[in-house]
C-alpha cells in the first residue's frame, strides 16, 4: 500500500505528473531549475507598478536560495523601461536565505528590475579554502582545486591580467604563498568578471513607477473661482482670484485646486441648496458641464476665458503654487458631444437620456458617457485623452478626477499611460469613496494618489487600524493616501457637531498622519452649518456664489500655516509610511511618531480626539525609537508653541484641554538640531 504522505504531495492536476517522462525529467534537469527566487519586494500582486519618487533609493529584497551549502552570488538587475541595457548591483546576504540591495530611479517615469542569482564557486572555494587554512587542516588537493578553477576561468576568457594570474597562482607553492595569492582580493574581482555564472536563474520582472515628490508629499487648496468676490450677486473670475494667492500661500499651500472652470448647462440648471428652480441669476452647478460656449475644452465664459486662466496660472507659479482642475466625466444636456457624437452615450427607447444618479442622490443636470457605446472606441477615449492634453498644454500637470470608480479601468490605464507616456511629472487624484478593492485597483492601474476614508476615521481604533493597514499591509507599495479633511460634497458629522477644536483636531490629523493633506476652502473659518440630516453644507457652494470674510474671527488659518511649514521642514511628515503608534492609556488620546529619515530625530504627535473634553493619561515616550533606555533623557522641541525642555524616563503624563487639543514634539537624543 503507497504511503499517504506521498500518494498528496502533489495536486492530481500537476503540470508535471502529466507531462511524459522524458518531458518532465527535462524539465526538472535544466541547470537554471537549481536555484529559486521567491518573495521579491517591493512588489504588487497582479503584476501592477510599485509606486516610488524620483530621486529616492529604492530597497529590493528576495530569497535566494538553492540545494547543499553551494554560495550564491545575487545581483539587482534595473534599468528605466525606455532603456534596453541593465544596470547591475550586487545584492547582500542577510540571514535565512534573504538577499538585499537599493538602488535610485533618477528620472521620472517606468522602470524595471529583476534579481539574478547563480552558483558563486569561486567565492564557495574561498570562503571553504579560508576555513581550512584557520583550522591548519588545508590539503594539496584544495590548492589544486582553486589553481583549477583560476585556469578554467583565464582560459575561458582570454584576458590577458588574468592569465598572469593564473601563473602566478600555478607556480606558488602549496604553503602561505599560494595561499595569499589564491585570497588575494584582485584575483577575486578579476575572477568576479570572468564568472560564467553556472545555474543562473532571472526573477520576472518587477515594474515600477518613479514620479515627482508631489505625488507623495503635497498640500491642496480648494476653491470655486466664482466665489472670489464680495458680492454675491457678481460672478468671481479669474483675476479675482488672482489677489487670494498671496494669503494661500501664506497657509502653507502648493496646490492650488479648482472644480471644474467649463461652461456650464442651463437644461435641470441646479438652484440653491440642490432645488431644481433656480433664478435666472443663479450660476449651478461646474459639474454639470457643457453648454452652447462649449464642453471639456472650454472655459466658462463668466471666468474670463483663456488668457484670464494663463494670468492666473503664471501668478499663482509665481507665490509656488501649482494649479490643478477637476477631470470630471459627465456632460450637461446641453453639452455639445451630445448633438455631435450621439453614439458615446446610451439613448432610452423613447430618445431620451437618463440622467446621473447615485441613490438617494439625484443629478438631475447631468448625463453619463457610454465607454462602450456604439461609436466610443476609439473616438470618446481619445477625445477625453486629448481633453487632459489640452489642459497640460495651458500649464496644468495635476488632474483631480471626479468619480473615477465609476468608469471602467482598462480606459484608466490606457488614458493615464497615454498621458504620462508624454508628460511623467502628470499627477492624477482618484476622489473615489467606494468600495477598498476598487479604491486600491484605481491606484494600481495609474492613479498617483487617492481619496481615503480619513474623513470618516474619528476614534483612536478607527485611526489607528486604517493607518496601520495603510503603512504595513500591501497597499503600501502602491496607495498614496490624500488625507481630505472636508470637500464641496461632504461635510463630515464629526465637523458639524465639534466646533473649533474639532477643526484643529482633524487638521493635526490630516497634515501630520500623510505626505498629502487637503481642504476645502471654508475649513479654515469653521464652516459647520450642514443641512439637517445630511453630510452636506447649508447653503452649498456648489450652487451659489459664496463669498466669506477670510479674516473672520475664530478661524484657524495660524493653525494651518504651521502645520504646513513644519511638514516642508521635516521630510518624516512627508510619507504616510513611517507612522508608528505608540502606548498612551485613554482612548481619546491618540499618540504617534514619525521618525526622521536620518535617524537623528522623530516627530512625535498627541492628539486629544475629543473636541468638548479634556482628557489625560500615562504615556510612553519612545525612547527606544532612538537607541536609548527606558530610564535615559531626551531633548524636546515644540513645534508649535516652541518651547524646550527635557523628558526623563519612559513613563510620562499629561491632561490635554480642547482649547489645545493636541502637542507636536520633536525629540533629539542629545543636543536641539
Amino acid at each position: 500500500m503507497p504511503d499517504a504522505t506521498q500518494t498528496t504531495r502533489h495536486s492530481a492536476l500537476d503540470p508535471i505528473l502529466l507531462m511524459p517522462k522524458t518531458e518532465a525529467l527535462d524539465r526538472a534537469t535544466k541547470p537554471a531549475e537549481r536555484l529559486v527566487i521567491d518573495t521579491i519586494a517591493p512588489s504588487v500582486d497582479g503584476g501592477w507598478p510599485v509606486k516610488r519618487i524620483a530621486g529616492e533609493a529604492v530597497t529590493v529584497e528576495a530569497n535566494v536560495f538553492t540545494d547543499g551549502h553551494e554560495q550564491l552570488a545575487v545581483e539587482l538587475l534595473w534599468r528605466p523601461a525606455d532603456e534596453t541595457e541593465w544596470r547591475a548591483v550586487r545584492m547582500a546576504a542577510l540571514p535565512t536565505d534573504r538577499w538585499r540591495a537599493v538602488f535610485v530611479p533618477e528620472r521620472l517615469g517606468r522602470h524595471e528590475f529583476a534579481v539574478e542569482g547563480w552558483l558563486d564557486v569561486f567565492g564557495g572555494f574561498r570562503r571553504d579554502f579560508a576555513k581550512k587554512l584557520g583550522a591548519d587542516v588545508a590539503q594539496r588537493v584544495d590548492y589544486m582545486e582553486g589553481r583549477g578553477i583560476v585556469r578554467a576561468a583565464a582560459k575561458r576568457t582570454g584576458n590577458a591580467e588574468l592569465l598572469r594570474w593564473a601563473d602566478r597562482v600555478d607556480a606558488g607553492d602549496d604553503a602561505r604563498e599560494g595561499a595569499e595569492l589564491l585570497l588575494a582580493d584582485e584575483l577575486a574581482r578579476l575572477m568576479t568578471a570572468a564568472d560564467d555564472r553556472p545555474h543562473r536563474l532571472r526573477s520576472a520582472t518587477v515594474l515600477l513607477d518613479a514620479e515627482r515628490l508631489a505625488a507623495r508629499f503635497s498640500s491642496w487648496y480648494e476653491l470655486f473661482p466664482r466665489s472670489q468676490v464680495i458680492d454675491p450677486t457678481k460672478h468671481g473670475t479669474f483675476d479675482d482670484v488672482i489677489p487670494r494667492l498671496p494669503q494661500i500661500r501664506d497657509m502653507g499651500f502648493d496646490t492650488l485646486y479648482f472644480p471644474p472652470i467649463h461652461p456650464i448647462g442651463k437644461t435641470n440648471r441646479k438652484g440653491p441648496n440642490n432645488t431644481l428652480t433656480p433664478g435666472p441669476n443663479d450660476p449651478g452647478s461646474p459639474y454639470a458641464i457643457g453648454s452652447d460656449a462649449g464642453g471639456h475644452d472650454a472655459v466658462h465664459p463668466e471666468l474670463g476665458g483663456f488668457e484670464a486662466f494663463a494670468r492666473l496660472v503664471e501668478a499663482a507659479k509665481a507665490h509656488g503654487l501649482e494649479v490643478a482642475l477637476d477631470f470630471a466625466i459627465q456632460c450637461s444636456p446641453d453639452h455639445p458631444w451630445l448633438k455631435d457624437h450621439p453614439g458615446w452615450f446610451a439613448w432610452r427607447p423613447d430618445g431620451s437620456m437618463k440622467y446621473a444618479e447615485n441613490p438617494p442622490k439625484k443629478y438631475q443636470d447631468i448625463v453619463n458617457v457610454d465607454f462602450y457605446g456604439p461609436d466610443a472606441i476609439p473616438g470618446l477615449w481619445v477625445a477625453l485623452r486629448d481633453v487632459v492634453l489640452l489642459w497640460v498644454e495651458h500649464g496644468v500637470k495635476v488632474f483631480r478626477v471626479d468619480n473615477p470608480h465609476t468608469k471602467p479601468l482598462p480606459f484608466w490605464e490606457w488614458m493615464i499611460g497615454e498621458v504620462r507616456a508624454q508628460h511623467p511629472d502628470a499627477i492624477f487624484l482618484a476622489e473615489a469613496f467606494t468600495r477598498p478593492t476598487m479604491m486600491y485597483q484605481l491606484a494600481k492601474v495609474g492613479f498617483s494618489q487617492s481619496y481615503t476614508y480619513f474623513t470618516w476615521r474619528d476614534r483612536k481604533d478607527e485611526l489607528t487600524e486604517y493607518i496601520e493597514e495603510l503603512t504595513t499591509e500591501a497597499p503600501k507599495e502602491f496607495y498614496r493616501p490624500h488625507f481630505f479633511v472636508n470637500t464641496p460634497d461632504i461635510n463630515p458629522v464629526y465637523l458639524q457637531t465639534s466646533g473649533r477644536p474639532g477643526f484643529r483636531i482633524r487638521a493635526v490629523l490630516a497634515a501630520t498622519l500623510s505626505g498629502l493633506f487637503g481642504v476645502y476652502s471654508g475649513f479654515e473659518l469653521c464652516e459647520a452649518a450642514a443641512i439637517p440630516g445630511k453630510e452636506e453644507y447649508l447653503d452649498s457652494e456648489k450652487y451659489i456664489v459664496k463669498p466669506r470674510d477670510w479674516n473672520a474671527p475664530g478661524n484657524i488659518t495660524m493653525d494651518i500655516a504651521m502645520l504646513n511649514r513644519i511638514r516642508r521642514q521635516y521630510p518624516a511628515l512627508q510619507t504616510h509610511l513611517n507612522t508608528k503608534f505608540f502606548v498612551a492609556n485613554d482612548d481619546n488620546i491618540i499618540w504617534y511618531g514619525k521618525p526622521d529619515p536620518d535617524g537623528k530625530g522623530i516627530i512625535c504627535v498627541m492628539v486629544n480626539l475629543d473636541p468638548h473634553n479634556g482628557h489625560e493619561c500615562n504615556f510612553q515616550i519612545p525612547l527606544w525609537e532612538l537607541g536609548l533606555d527606558d530610564n535615559a533623557s531626551v531633548d524636546v522641541e515644540d513645534l508649535g508653541e516652541g518651547w524646550r525642555f527635557r523628558w526623563y524616563g519612559k513613563d510620562q503624563f499629561i491632561r490635554i484641554e480642547p482649547d489645545q487639543p493636541y502637542r507636536i514634539w520633536r525629540l533629539t537624543p542629545g543636543g536641539f538640531a
